[in-house]
């Protein structure tokens, strides 16, 4: 998992605080539905595994 501290710069110029979502979404994770659940588990995060 990134630290909070990483911003990813995206292929328009524009730059996306990847760490801080990845950490708010983990604060949250109780009022994530199901599907959101899965599609973070496809993408490696194992906290978000059903």
């Amino acid at each position: 998992m990134p630290g909070r501290a990483v911003v990813e710069r995206l292929p328009d110029g524009t730059e996306h605080r990847t760490g801080i979502w990845i950490g708010n979404q983990k604060a949250r994770h109780d009022k994530l539905d199901q599907a959101q659940l899965a599609a973070l588990a496809d993408l490696g995060v194992d906290w978000a595994r059903l």
